[in-house]
């Protein structure tokens, strides 16, 4: 199992063959999913079947389980059900302030104590979804210590605002910005929006990358097919990887030298293109690249 957190996938809660194999797409994350991918009739055997599969079979990968909101009859029995399965984290949909995840910070300690379980042991990914939490993203990610991701639930968000949705995205730039943002000032990871356009993997791929310059780490998907792609676009190439390789060789030269002046292909070197440097060759180890 590697360290990051580039892929999310969503799976439904309710289908037992998608349970079964969701592993073997190669994610670095599952989440199984009690909440939009499961009818109102469904809710309690979606929890049931996800508490059987969990109780005698742990996937190698992180595993995550988005619970219903609090606004539902169905969030403490799903916290109650699937802290005891000790998941990495559970993503909390809905979250519009500091409240909600201390309200939900609290319950988990309680069942993690309940259930001699460390308590911090299960973490909070928080999925924003409405206007108001938009505006409250640094503090919804700064409300526990067990917050590590924050990301935009995008429909969610477009209903909310009146928006319609346009191929592009544009409408949603302001609130992907700002969530990133939020993230990179809480240090938690920024989780990009859910597309779910898989049939246009070209269309995904271009979403991706853009929102990879905006600064997000971590794509949640739905569709088998967008884990690769994914991957591929968060994984430094060839080229990124020999010149942070390149960069890292000459500040180290010129620190052994005491040169106060950093030079490559012509160009000055800064200390903050040393740590992006650092950090490519760091990312590249960790998805397996050779360095």
């Amino acid at each position: 199992m590697n360290s990051l957190y580039r892929t999310m996938f969503f799976v439904p809660g309710n289908a037992p063959g998608k349970i079964a194999k969701a592993e073997i797409y190669g994610a670095d994350a599952l989440i199984y999913d009690l909440e939009d991918a499961v009818s109102v009739n469904e809710k309690d055997a979606a929890r049931d079947l996800v508490c059987s599969f969990l109780s005698t079979y742990r996937p190698d990968c992180r595993i995550g389980i988005r619970i219903n909101g609090q606004d539902t009859p169905y969030y403490e029995e799903d916290v109650r059900a699937m802290v005891p399965l000790k998941p990495d984290f559970l993503r909390l949909p809905k979250s519009e302030t500091a409240e909600n995840v201390q309200a939900l910070d609290a319950l988990i300690t309680e069942v993690e104590q309940a259930n001699k379980i460390p308590v911090g042991a299960v973490k909070i990914a928080c999925s924003i979804e409405t206007a108001l939490g938009v505006y409250n993203a640094y503090q919804i990610a700064k409300a526990s210590p067990r917050v590590f991701a924050i990301g935009l639930g995008a429909e969610d968000f477009r209903t909310d605002m009146r928006m319609a949705r346009s191929e592009d995205a544009e409408e949603i730039l302001f609130a992907r910005n700002q969530i990133s943002l939020c993230a990179h000032a809480a240090k938690v990871i920024p989780m990009d929006y859910v597309n779910s356009n898989f049939k246009d993997p070209e269309g995904f791929r271009k979403d991706v990358a853009f929102g990879k310059m905006l600064g997000f780490t971590c794509k949640s998907v739905i569709h088998p097919t967008q884990i690769g792609l994914v991957h591929e676009v968060y994984t430094p190439t060839d080229k990124e990887i020999e010149h942070a390789k390149k960069v890292v060789a000459v500040y180290e030269e010129a620190m052994a030298n005491a040169s106060g002046v950093i030079a490559l292909d012509g160009k000055m070197i800064d200390m903050p293109i040393v740590t992006r440097a650092k950090d490519v060759l760091a990312y590249a180890k960790a998805a397996g690249k050779e360095i």
